[in-house]
């Protein structure tokens, strides 16, 4: 059973280098790398021809920007059963696309497997919401980060396997774009399994030690889309609203306060304001 990679890349190249040699090193060959290039400089052009030499390669340049915008481009050219959006910046353990064709197998009545995001240490979890446990999971409690999730088009209905392009780099809201897909799919009924011995490498960029800037950029994704979904009466959102937009935050930001960690604070309060910013300008014209 193939699995299509679609990968979108922008400004990238020894990050590239990495992702392609852990694909060299997969126990499983039966998978399509398709790159959408972003660049406009030919940045990776060489890169990409020494490896379609060993790896099933479409390299496919683009005139436009955007993660999301790019991945859905990705996935009209797909012909692979299973699809996949890795991270330009993120590498696979040797077995991952064995375990994914696995666990699918293993689940006949599973849509969406999600993976663990781990630092490059392999001890600790990267971004995303990950947990040492393997676990069925419902839009209560999504699990992963786009990266990690793995789609078995078999399973899901092709009108609802699209990204919006409003959500992720490169477009209005920055971040987001992930959950939003996994949310309307899993609203549509989808079974989802997250499992942590699947394990995809991803620096850690969202620790707050990083500053506050990228957290105000990411988090209005989240807002947006728990404004997107409110639009449409979805009665789920009030969960959402009560822990992302007033709970969590705050006992974040609470936490910071009792351990005198300003930086930590910040982090927390950027979060808020972010999610806060993305929440109220969704949908307005401009």
């Amino acid at each position: 059973m193939k699995i299509s990679l679609v990968l979108a890349t922008l400004g990238r190249d020894r990050e590239v280098v990495g992702f392609l040699k852990s694909l060299m090193n997969q126990t499983y060959k039966d998978f399509e790398l398709i790159i959408i290039d972003q660049n406009k400089d030919g940045k990776i052009d060489a890169i990409v021809d020494f490896y379609k030499e060993c790896l099933d390669v479409k390299h496919v340049k683009v005139d436009f920007v955007g993660n999301a915008r790019a991945r859905d481009y990705g996935i009209g050219l797909a012909h692979g059963r299973f699809v996949a959006f890795p991270d330009d910046d993120c590498t696979y353990e040797k077995d991952v696309l064995e375990k994914v064709v696995a666990e699918f197998a293993l689940r006949k009545n599973l849509s969406i497997l999600v993976a663990g995001s781990y630092t490059f240490l392999s001890s600790r979890f990267s971004i995303g919401v990950n947990s040492r446990k393997a676990q069925y999971f419902s839009r209560f409690q999504m699990m992963g980060v786009e990266f990690t999730q793995f789609f078995d088009r078999n399973k899901i209905d092709g009108k609802q396997f699209h990204l919006d392009h409003d959500f992720g780099i490169g477009s209005k809201y920055s971040g987001g774009e992930g959950f939003e897909l996994l949310y309307r799919l899993l609203r549509a009924g989808n079974t989802a399994f997250y499992t942590p011995g699947i394990k995809i490498y991803h620096p850690d960029k969202d620790h707050y030690k990083l500053g506050t800037a990228r957290m105000l950029m990411y988090s209005t994704g989240v807002g947006a889309y728990i404004r997107k979904f409110a639009n449409q009466r979805d009665a789920f959102m009030l969960y959402y609203i009560v822990r992302k937009m007033f709970v969590v935050p705050l006992l974040k930001m609470l936490l910071a306060l009792v351990l005198f960690n300003p930086q930590k604070l910040a982090y927390s309060f950027y979060n808020l304001v972010g999610i806060w910013r993305g929440f109220l300008e969704y949908g307005r014209e401009g």
